[in-house]
Order: C-alpha cells, then sequence, then structure tokens
C-alpha cells in the first residue's frame, strides 16, 4: 500500500489572519469584520467546504472519461449546517463542527441523469476529503515550545 506524507503549515500573522502554505504556495484565512476579523480571507469552515469541492471536482475530472461521462463542465454548491454556539463554548450539547453538509452538483453532460447520479455517489466515496470528514482520522497533537 503506498502512503503519502503531505505536509501543510498555518501561522499567526496578526488578529484571526491565518498563513497557510504547502509546497511553496499559500493562502489567507480570516473571519468576518463582525466576528473580530479583517474579512481578508474565507473563515476555516468556509475554506473546509471549498476544500471538498475542488477534490470532488477534481475527481470528476479524474475519472470522467473511464466512467463513461463525457463531462463538459460541473460547479458544486454547499450548504454547511454550523452551531457557532458549539464551538464557542456556550452550548456543550451543539456539536462544534458541521452537523450537515450539502452538496449540490451541477454537471453539463452528455449523459443521463441517472448516470450522473451514480457517477456522483462514486465521487462521493472517491474523494479524499470527503472520506476524511466522513469517517473521521486519528487526531494526534504535540506541543512546541518556541
Amino acid at each position: 500500500m503506498a502512503k503519502e506524507i503531505i505536509r501543510a503549515t498555518a501561522e499567526s500573522i496578526g488578529g484571526l489572519q491565518v498563513k497557510c502554505e504547502a509546497r511553496g504556495l499559500s493562502f489567507i484565512l480570516d473571519e468576518p469584520i463582525e466576528a473580530g476579523g479583517t474579512n481578508i480571507g474565507m473563515n476555516p469552515m468556509e475554506c473546509l467546504l471549498s476544500a471538498l469541492g475542488g477534490c470532488k471536482i477534481i475527481v470528476a475530472k479524474m475519472f470522467a472519461k473511464a466512467k463513461g461521462i463525457k463531462l463538459n463542465n460541473i460547479k458544486l454548491e454547499f450548504e454547511g449546517t454550523f452551531d457557532i454556539d458549539g464551538c464557542m463554548d456556550k452550548n456543550p450539547d451543539a456539536r462544534v463542527g458541521y452537523s450537515q453538509i450539502v452538496t449540490k452538483y451541477y454537471m453539463d453532460a452528455d449523459n443521463s441523469l441517472e448516470e450522473l447520479e451514480a457517477f456522483a455517489e462514486f465521487i462521493d466515496t472517491h474523494c479524499p476529503v470527503m472520506d476524511t470528514v466522513v469517517n473521521g482520522t486519528n487526531p494526534i497533537h504535540e506541543v512546541h515550545k518556541i
């Protein structure tokens, strides 16, 4: 079995802004102004949905031809249900993360609706980000003083 280690960093750069880097590429995460941020970038929950979308589209593009899907274009929309009181420690019964994520697939393809529904199911079961969201992971943390 081939295993790969993927590395990334996240570093505070002032206020609620966080610089995220991997493979020499970077982007900024932030919070909206009403949440105490500067609105310079997506917040982490929005970024998670975007990462999920990016992963699903890449899987779709990689496998469309092999699965007999004549995919001209694909767009995804996401709706994540999130109770802020959970992460703000205001409600111990509220989940800290998303309780539901809905994916709306919009596919321009020369296939039947049934074929596209089966392809969407394939995408969902072969997307690494989706698998991580659905099945979790084995989180380990280490603390280092700098």
